[in-house]
């Protein structure tokens, strides 16, 4: 809490609430003490006032329509002038005593009466609060604020013609008992003269030519709310060859480290994440999400088991206003997983979780069958339904950090992997950010993850699954690294489906297609044990083998990035962390 100290004699302190606001940033509401030592009043102000917004206008210009959108979107505190006349008069809700008793208080006070209104209503509030004033009425209202609040005040007026107006007024929801007629609410002087407040408006709107979306658009973008520039807070993750490159192991890692973690993708791709006594496996929430308190999002481009969802909420203790899963994320019905059973699964090793199939289904819309379902339309999920757009307009505006963690790898790309031996969707870091509704100038590190030996997943028919460089046994591996080879069968096993895993030879011109696609700024090395078993006990990047350290040297080489992350096993503390971020 910032206090600082104004002082004067006995004799001189004024008894009026209001003082003048002497800082450019902040607003005071003051408290007078007695110093009984220095025989002196001291003012000791608070900083409590982040902004105070006034707005102003005629009867139907679509104030209250504005202050509701501000209350709800941005939970700013409001007072309402109506209901101060009510309290302060004994005032029936009629329009025409309201005017009235309005007019009486501001004779009665010079217009001071919403200031010292709103002063009291503030210091109540705690710190750095906004209030919304709905609304003021005369120019000696605005001066008083502005004499209280100083320039964290900002004034907006509404204003329309006369014929929308008077249209406005017949058709609204009567919170009062109204006039019958618009030229009857003008009648009042003081309605009457409510357009030069325009005058000396901050801001001036007409309403006729703006929706009620557009008019909150411009207000918070005149206040600042969605922030002054586009600010690069969002690193991404993504996979650089056939996925289970050990994202989750990474995207855990960095968790704490950021304020919003956001996944894409469906529940075909399965994160698993180091805890004791027993690894987790994350298909649809984000892998950080029991590693920190971030807030978490699912995304419009999400594909969802609501099964799978709802037992990982309740396996992570998800709370209400921690995650928000955006409205228009698809639903998978148990038609899509049997149509991808009969379908896909033989065919190119399809996990047969559904997302193909419902991806296709929201690409058909309304010639789906069945119908498309989204999140909105699952009263399971309402609770944590919200647009996400405005999650991240937040996180953005005030340079929250975000991580976006992609899912499955650049291999598997429907748009730049090895046709049909794809999955169902794009993603390379483009594709992701795609689906998270997020712009590629947010973008501040793209981490692309890469393992030491390529994996992909074994057709459980015998089918393929698409072409592997270098295909190799475990017991090639195995001999190689030293490790022994049950424990790698038993290790690699797909984290969705747990059929085994096919493995190759380290495809380098794999590689350099995932770096052109995605241009990371790092790369996180994964399995490095797996070229020799001593890199489980490395700490530093100094104790890696020779080889392990040549082999991240042509790595950079190849990818013209750094090798920022390295994991020497699945433990904990298995990270080399690299980074100069």
């Amino acid at each position: 809490m910032s206090i600082g100290w104004w002082m004067c004699s006995a004799g001189a302190v004024e008894t009026r609430s209001i003082i003048r606001c002497r800082s450019r940033t902040e607003s005071f509401i003051p408290e007078v003490i007695f110093n009984e030592t220095r025989k002196q009043f001291v003012f000791r102000r608070y900083t409590v006032v982040n902004r105070v917004i006034l707005l102003s206008g005629p009867v139907a210009s679509g104030k209250t329509t504005l202050s509701d959108a501000l209350v709800n979107r941005y939970r700013f505190n409001r007072l309402k002038t109506r209901d101060l006349i009510h309290a302060m008069a004994g005032t029936a809700a009629e329009r025409g005593a309201l005017q009235e008793a309005g007019e009486r208080l501001d004779r009665e006070t010079g217009g001071l009466w919403v200031a010292e209104a709103l002063t009291r209503s503030v210091s109540q509030l705690g710190e750095n609060v906004t209030v919304v004033v709905d609304a003021v009425r005369i120019e000696a209202q605005v001066n008083a604020i502005r004499r209280a609040f100083g320039l964290r005040t900002t004034h907006v007026h509404l204003t329309a013609c006369d014929g929308i107006l008077a249209q406005r007024y017949r058709d609204r929801n009567r919170a009062v008992k109204e006039f019958t007629s618009y030229d009857e609410v003008r009648g009042n002087a003081t309605e009457s003269g409510i357009e030069k407040l325009k005058d000396i408006a901050d801001f001036v709107i007409d309403t006729a030519r703006s929706s009620p979306e557009d008019v909150f658009v411009r207000v918070a973008s005149h206040l600042g709310l969605y922030g002054r520039g586009v600010e690069q807070v969002v690193d991404v993750l993504v996979g650089g060859q056939y996925g289970s490159e050990g994202k989750g192991h990474i995207a855990s890692y960095l968790a704490p480290e950021y304020d919003l973690l956001v996944r894409v993708g469906g529940p075909n791709a399965g994160h698993t994440v180091y805890e004791e006594p027993k690894p987790y496996t994350f298909h649809l929430l984000p892998s950080g999400t029991r590693r920190c308190e971030a807030k978490l999002v699912l995304g419009p481009g999400a594909t969802l088991d609501v099964d799978t969802l709802r037992k990982e909420i309740a396996d992570c203790k998800v709370s209400q206003g921690r995650l928000f899963i955006d409205p228009q994320a698809m639903i998978i019905e148990a038609a899509d997983i049997a149509f991808e059973a009969e379908k896909l699964t033989g065919s190119i090793g399809s996990t047969g979780r559904g997302v193909g199939a419902a991806t296709s289904r929201k690409v058909l819309r309304t010639a789906a069958a069945p119908p498309v379902r989204r999140a909105l339309d699952v009263p399971e999920l309402a609770p944590y339904v919200w647009p996400t757009r405005e999650i991240l307009d937040d996180a953005f505006s005030s340079a929250s950090r975000i991580l976006l963690e992609g899912t499955q790898g650049t291999g598997l790309s429907l748009h730049h992997g090895q046709y049909p031996f794809v999955t169902s969707r794009d993603t390379t870091v483009s594709g992701c950010l795609a689906e998270a509704g997020i712009a590629p100038s947010r973008v501040r590190r793209t981490v692309m993850v890469c393992r030491t030996y390529p994996i992909r997943v074994q057709n459980p028919i015998g089918g393929t699954s698409g072409t592997l460089t270098g295909e190799l046994e475990w017991d090639e591996i195995a001999r190689r690294s030293g490790i022994d080879a049950d424990e790698l069968r038993k290790a690699e096993k797909t984290s969705t489906t747990k059929r085994n895993r096919r493995v190759g030879e380290f495809d380098w011109a794999l590689l350099r297609r995932a770096a052109s696609l995605n241009g990371p700024t790092d790369v996180a090395l994964t399995f490095v044990d797996y070229i020799d078993i001593k890199n489980k006990d490395a700490h530093h990047f100094e104790q890696l083998t020779p080889e392990t350290i040549r082999f991240i040297d042509e790595v950079e080489r190849v990818t013209s990035a750094p090798v920022s992350l390295i994991t020497t096993r699945f433990h904990l503390r298995s990270i080399i962390d690299r980074r100069r971020w």
